[in-house]
């Protein structure tokens, strides 16, 4: 049997390194634009490829009903990666590159904000959904690895994950969901909701 204590430490060590390279700052940014977008009734547009696409997807779950249940009103959600008919009608009439920008033009509002979760930052179905956003007025949350790419440069709100490895910047991704989750479960009842 192998022993695999050392590549277990190892892979752990490294991501624990990044975990304290984080920006609370930006991430404390971010977390004020969804409660805003919440208080102000607007729509949160998460969407990635991949793994990206499952983050996306499990934060739909979280803030929806997690984040949201038995609140005076709930956080909305759409994750634009979750509908297979429309993504791979999308891919094989227009283009793999437009799947997300045509679900939000000419739909998105003021209060609205666009999630859009890339490890490298450069994928260009990414891109052409942020410039859409950006077109139209709306704030834009980067979620990111690596050097953070075009993404980092486009978005208004930074969650980024300092490390050059998809798998550990993906695992960073999941725990800021899973940590904004917890925080804004206990905060939201102090929040004055526009009714």
């Amino acid at each position: 049997m192998k022993n695999y204590e050392n590549e277990i430490k190892q892979y752990y060590d490294e991501l624990a390194a990044a975990f304290k390279k984080l920006d609370y700052t930006e991430i404390s940014k971010t977390m004020n634009a969804l409660t805003k977008c919440y208080e102000n009734g607007g729509t949160v547009y998460v969407f990635g490829n991949g793994g990206s696409s499952a983050t996306a997807s499990h934060m739909v779950c979280d803030f929806n009903k997690g984040v949201s249940f038995k609140k005076s009103k709930k956080f909305n959600f759409i994750c634009l990666s979750d509908n297979t008919p429309i993504l791979t009608a999308l891919a094989n009439d227009i283009s793999y590159n437009d799947i997300f920008a045509y679900q939000i033009e000419k739909i998105l509002n003021k209060d609205d904000l666009v999630l859009a979760i890339s490890g490298s930052g450069n994928s260009k179905n990414i891109i052409n959904a942020v410039k859409v956003a950006k077109n139209a007025g709306v704030k834009v949350i980067g979620m990111t690895g690596y050097d953070g790419g075009m993404l980092y440069q486009l978005a208004d709100y930074h969650l980024h994950a300092p490390i050059n490895d998809m798998m550990k910047a993906e695992d960073i991704h999941m725990s800021f969901d899973h940590m904004m989750a917890t925080i804004l479960l206990h905060v939201l009842d102090d929040i004055k909701v526009n009714k």
